[in-house]
């Protein structure tokens, strides 16, 4: 059987990983509440008992607070750190005095940011650091020596990138001695220009370009892990109210629900399965802070292992709207 890249790589065997973009509050600059430590405490818990081991963050995530409410839980837990993967994001920089929203992957930046994470999140190094989005500005001999840097000194173990395409990654390769062993997209069954390589569908979408320059089967051949942000879809087969529905949305999520009750198990498993059982072994980033929606998606894993080639095209056509490519 194949196995995710990582954990080819030792680095971990955790199926899923829990994004901490939810934890901390407002996107503001206000203090962390005691109330956000205990709903970063129960989402932490809910993820831990449902064999979630890696946790997904980013400086940026409500403006530094998230890290924050993370490393108040860590203090609260004694050991636990030694037990997770850490993994968190740098180089998208807000509007300030200095300049409009931006991407920054100057070295002096990557430095910087990768201290503040560290003094936030109350801990001695990261196992895993991305690069958050593309910088068109990307100087690689600049992050190739933070990156160089970063591992000497300890701080961080293992690099990689988010919604790079693969020329950015193989630039950014032949620079960097360490290896880039993560590529973090947005995947789900909602959206499916990484199945369809973006060359008969979603041309026009942020992403498809990048999809049509054959990401999965480079990333496949590297040893790279693609992780998927956004797996769920904002929770568009799963009860969000707020989204309009398409007549093939309705479908895939009447089939949705039968499959859940057939075998006995929760929507989100099912299309956490279904993103899974691609041969790439993807490890999907669930965003939710719900304890009981971070339970749902536990059974994801089995379901993957047991769906089969006509389930998951079923679901595949149905979100087509029951057309094949």
């Amino acid at each position: 059987m194949r196995i995710m890249p990582l954990e080819k790589r030792k680095v971990s065997n955790s199926r899923l990983v829990l994004g901490c973009m939810g934890l901390g509050g407002a996107w503001d600059n206000s203090t962390i509440s005691n109330e956000d430590i205990l709903k970063g405490e129960k989402a932490v818990d809910a993820a831990l008992s449902a064999g979630i081991t890696m946790f997904d963050h980013a400086n940026i995530y409500t403006r530094g607070k998230a890290e924050k409410v993370f490393g108040e839980i860590l203090k609260s837990h004694g050991g636990l750190r030694e037990k997770i993967i850490l993994q968190s994001k740098c180089g998208i920089r807000f509007q300030d005095e200095n300049g409009p929203g931006r991407y920054d992957f100057s070295k002096e930046h990557i430095l910087k940011s990768v201290d503040e994470i560290l003094m936030r999140l109350g801990v001695q190094y990261l196992d895993v650091l991305l690069l958050h989005r593309p910088d068109p500005l990307m100087e690689p001999e600049e992050v190739a020596e933070a990156f160089a840097k970063l591992e000497l000194s300890g701080k961080v173990r293992h690099f990689g990138v988010s919604n790079m395409n693969m020329g950015q990654i193989q630039l950014l390769q032949a620079y960097c001695d360490v290896p880039l062993i993560v590529n973090q997209l947005e995947m789900s069954l909602h959206k499916l220009d990484w199945v369809e390589q973006g060359v008969l569908v979603n041309q026009q979408a942020g992403l498809g370009t990048r999809f049509a320059e054959g990401l999965m089967e480079y990333s496949m051949v590297s040893d790279i892990q693609i992780q998927a942000w956004s797996p769920l879809a904002k929770g568009i087969y799963t009860g969000n109210e707020s989204i309009s529905l398409t007549e093939a949305d309705v479908r895939t999520k009447e089939l949705i629900e039968k499959m859940a009750r057939e075998k006995e198990t929760s929507r989100e498993a099912i299309i956490l399965g279904w993103l899974m059982r691609h041969p790439a072994k993807i490890q999907p980033v669930i965003g939710t802070t719900s304890p009981e929606r971070i339970k749902n998606c536990a059974d994801a894993v089995r379901q993957s292992e047991l769906m089969t080639r006509e389930e998951w095209y079923s679901l595949y056509v149905s979100s087509r709207g029951n057309v094949m490519p």
